[in-house]
């Protein structure tokens, strides 16, 4: 449900410590339909929240407190900040008394902590959603065929701008494809302006992912992106190889502080007219000044191969619960709840209006750019997440360095892959 100002945040970065997930081994491996207390215990069902910002965190407590008014299940919140959070996660599921709910996303991820046994089984609960796409449900399925997660919101990535700074510096038409592009980029760099905005500094490294993303989908397609990321293929191959040299191409016109500043400072620097346009998730509107909403825009990031589809990037966030909660059946109260449209519609009002609620139901925030960017993942021929989504946490550091080193010295880029499959290989065999 998040809106990446978390910080897409959310990376473990600590994740070498995921080795405690191997305690998981005393749970018998397998997702649990029931908690070790029966689920039958008394006492208010626990969020862990990782929604911490200042939109975010007030839109949870509404949510928690409509749900609360209901008279039956209770529920109490305890939000931490994003990096904390994704940090601790591993031992806060590895835990003897473990949170019950807790704030994250579909995809790859939660199927590990499912394969590890930390899940609950909330099949359930997906028994009672009929109007879910086929594909969330996918997401949030585990390796057995068991969902394992609730989907709430999704979201897409793009090229974001000022539609008056574009405007302002003669901008007439709107690339599509990647030599149209370069010409965009030319033409903001003859005004002055650094053309691409990139946001990897700081704590918010994983924005560089994005473009990795967005250029393997575009050159390698959805499944051989997801098949390098789930370890079946090598970051030493020529595939690879080439989505590297793609980026080579339009690395002059990145801002020469792309891997100095993190997103919130990269935003501020695209709403200043300093950059011209940034890709990146519709969490960048958390750090746009409100007079200033109206005036965002973006376009779908240009196709490269014509044979290749125009896959796009769909993160999904939700709930998923411990395979260990003492309070089950009150979970599950809580988990079907936040699938109606009514608690969604909540979400979305309070929360923020450019996230996409999961049930089809449910009404969206109806703006112009909301309507534009659900249009876009509505023609998609098929959605990714994102790199550690679609890959493992423990990886995305990995990622994190390498991109990061790759805009500085791209011409280290052999080491860098080499390094990277290293890393890679160690994730997937432990």
């Amino acid at each position: 449900m998040g809106i990446e100002g978390l910080s897409r945040r959310h990376f473990l970065r600590g994740v070498a410590g995921v080795g405690a997930l191997g305690a998981a081994g005393l749970l018998g491996g397998c997702v649990t339909s029931a908690g070790s207390g029966g689920g039958q215990s008394s006492g208010a069902v626990s969020i862990e929240s990782n929604l911490s910002d200042s939109t975010q965190k007030p839109a949870m407590q509404q949510l928690v407190d409509a749900f609360n008014q209901q008279g039956k299940t209770q529920a109490s919140l305890n939000t931490i900040d994003s990096e904390t959070f994704r940090t601790q996660l591993p031992t806060l599921l590895t835990s003897g008394n473990p949170p019950d709910v807790y704030t994250w996303y579909a995809g790859s991820v939660a199927r590990s902590y499912s394969d590890k046994g930390l899940l609950l089984d909330v099949s359930d609960v997906w028994r009672s959603i009929n109007n879910y796409s086929p594909a969330l449900k996918a997401l949030s399925t585990d390796q057995h065929g068991r969902q394992i997660f609730v989907p709430v919101s999704y979201y897409w990535w793009g090229m974001f701008y000022r539609k008056s700074k574009f405007a302002q510096w003669g901008v007439q038409k709107i690339p599509t494809t990647w030599p149209e592009f370069i010409s965009l980029c030319q033409q903001l760099q003859s005004k002055g302006v650094a053309p691409i905005g990139c946001g990897a500094g700081g704590n918010t490294p994983w924005v560089a992912s994005g473009w990795f993303d967005y250029l393997d989908i575009r050159l390698n397609g959805a499944q051989y992106h997801r098949d390098l990321l789930a370890g079946k293929r090598s970051f030493t191959d020529p595939q690879v190889q080439k989505v590297f040299q793609q980026w080579n191409t339009v690395l002059p016109y990145f801002d020469p502080q792309a891997t100095a500043l993190p997103f919130q400072d990269a935003t501020t620097a695209l709403v200043q007219g300093r950059t011209g346009m940034m890709l990146i998730g519709t969490f960048l509107v958390d750090s746009v000044p409100k007079d200033v909403l109206d005036d965002i825009d973006f376009f779908q990031f240009p196709a490269i191969d014509p044979s290749v589809p125009m896959v796009e990037e769909a993160p999904t966030d939700g709930f998923f619960a411990s395979s260990r909660s003492a309070h089950v059946s009150g979970v599950k109260d809580f988990m079907t709840w936040m699938t109606t449209p009514s608690a969604q519609e909540l979400y979305m009002k309070v929360g923020g209006g450019t996230i996409l609620p999961a049930n089809p139901s449910a009404k969206d925030a109806g703006t112009a750019l909301v309507a534009k960017g659900k249009a876009m993942l509505a023609k998609a021929p098929d959605l990714t997440q994102f790199f550690n989504r679609d890959s493992s946490d423990a990886l995305q550091p990995t990622a994190d360095a390498a991109l990061t080193q790759f805009i500085q010295k791209p011409g280290q880029i052999n080491s860098i892959l080499s390094t990277w499959e290293a890393a890679a290989k160690k994730v997937w065999s432990s």
